[in-house]
């Protein structure tokens, strides 16, 4: 009996002692598939917003092989105009590409093959009333030919609380950007976009816009602008008036562009309801140009639907018009002549008091465009001065620069005619000043920096940076400080221009 009683207790001891080890073994397990699902919900990244292509089947085709078989014979035998220059605007338009598809196909052969790899797509809403700039952020568009991401990062800078915000739904089934993507997707590859829409915007708005874009616009970004012209005139008023609407555009002006388009509806044309629907899309366009100097407006193609489908009582207008960066650069040929030039300036200026006729070999030298003439004598600085914006040619430019940096800068005596010889010369070619917002985009040996605040500004150029090893912020606080007197942070006041 009691050999029986101490096997019980065995047996009872042994199964209370087991039953928590397996309570303790499930719950572990569980806790291993609650955490495991917990690590996979933080692992998985969040749906990518995708918007769909609204006008497919309707504006182009919606088989993908008819829309490629559609754009590829638009684009096929057409020569780009010829023109010096990276394009930086592109104005096309957006109607079904029945209609105009052949003039957007000329203004986006121009681009085939380059390598822009970021667009900004600017447009109107047609189906909203916006009082902000629309920005499709973050995602991807697809069209029938595949899917183009959103370039987040651009997106992101030209956001802003004045009213740039994100605002995906004003895209949704709105067609103006739609139709440029498709070509763009034929014409280059390995590129992102940034969808902007407007509405009625104010011009704080649209300067905004503008400053912002400008700002961002480098050499791998494209502003390509969404609009049709004239609608629904005859055809012979709509040539008139499209013609002088795309001269308006032509001038690179703004309030040129404004007043066109003024005095041409107070014409009151029969059946003109609009010259441009994308009008405030252009003037963001136009007011970019001005700001980024960009000067070279080339018309691409014209045309309206009545020369496409015969019937021309009731028309719309289509152009592609190309703004080109007419930025010059010297071949070595024609840096070696501008150093001659100046030395031979300084040389005569020195000995007669006289500044030489000189005619120069290279075309290049007639261009209208800024420099800075720097004199070292023992790798030591012995003048520099120049200037940004000149009317007359660079090598009339360079002339003056040399003479002032040699007798004119007053940190320095004037340069000896005797020691001549043993000073080097370097000369800086500069493009158009561009106002920067945000001091980040300032890239250290590319840029040069202005800064002035009031009647206080100071100048470094690019090779500042590369000679001193300074990172940005020191190049920024001795430009402030030691060039322009001021405090060492001003930079980043907001009111200091850059």
């Amino acid at each position: 009996m009691n050999r029986k009683k101490a096997i019980l207790i065995a047996l009872f001891l042994f199964t209370i002692s087991i039953v928590p080890f397996y309570i303790i073994l499930v719950r572990s397990k569980k806790g291993e598939a609650e955490l495991s699902n917990l690590t996979q919900m933080i692992n998985q990244k969040s749906p990518i917003i995708a918007r769909e292509p609204a006008v497919a089947g309707t504006f182009y085709p919606q088989d993908p092989n008819e829309l490629d078989h559609k754009i590829e014979s638009l684009i096929a035998g057409i020569n780009p105009i010829e023109v010096e220059g990276r394009l930086k605007i592109l104005l096309v338009p957006h109607a079904g590409i029945e209609y105009s598809g052949a003039v957007a196909a000329s203004g986006f052969k121009q681009i085939e093959g380059k390598d822009y790899t970021k667009i900004i797509l600017l447009g109107i809403s047609h189906r909203q009333g916006l009082d902000h700039a629309a920005v499709f952020s973050e995602g991807a568009w697809k069209t029938p030919l595949g899917e183009v991401l959103v370039e987040e990062n651009l997106a992101n800078k030209l956001l802003d609380e004045q009213g740039i915000i994100k605002d995906i739904s004003a895209h949704q089934n709105e067609h103006s950007l739609e139709v440029e993507l498709i070509f763009l997707q034929k014409v280059l590859k390995n590129f992102k976009i940034v969808p902007i829409l407007l509405g009625q915007p104010s011009d704080n708005l649209i300067n905004l816009l503008a400053e912002k874009i400008s700002s961002n616009l480098d050499s791998e970004t494209l502003l390509v602008v969404s609009s049709d012209l004239s609608h629904y005139p005859n055809w012979e008023t709509a040539n008139k008036v499209d013609k002088e609407t795309i001269n308006s555009i032509l001038s690179g002006k703004k309030e040129i562009f404004e007043k066109t388009l003024q005095k041409l509806e107070n014409q009151h044309y029969s059946n003109l309801d609009t010259c441009a629907c994308g009008e405030n899309a252009i003037k963001v366009g136009l007011k970019v140009a001005e700001i980024l100097k960009i000067t070279n407006f080339k018309k691409i193609k014209y045309e309206n639907s009545g020369d496409v489908t015969g019937e021309k009582d009731r028309v719309v207008g289509y152009a592609a018009i190309g703004g080109w960066n007419t930025q010059v650069t010297l071949d070595s040929e024609s840096q070696k002549e501008a150093l001659a030039i100046a030395r031979q300036t300084i040389q005569e200026y020195l000995s007669s008091g006289k500044i030489p006729v000189i005619t120069p070999q290279n075309n290049a030298l007639l261009s209208p465009l800024g420099a800075f003439v720097t004199l070292r004598k023992d790798d030591e600085l012995r003048g520099c001065i120049g200037i940004f914006e000149p009317t007359e040619p660079i090598y009339q430019v360079i002339q003056k620069m040399a003479i002032a940096a040699a007798t004119k800068d007053t940190r320095f005596s004037p340069v000896l005619t005797d020691e001549l010889k043993d000073i080097t010369i370097e000369i800086s070619v500069m493009t158009p000043k561009q106002k920067i917002i945000d001091w980040k985009q300032i890239e250290l040996g590319k840029h040069g920096v202005v800064v002035q605040k009031g009647f206080q500004s100071g100048t470094f150029l690019p090779q500042v940076a590369t000679e001193t090893g300074w990172n940005l912020e020191e190049f920024l606080g001795q430009l402030c400080s030691q060039k322009a007197g001021l405090p060492s942070d001003c930079y980043k006041d907001p009111s200091t221009t850059l």
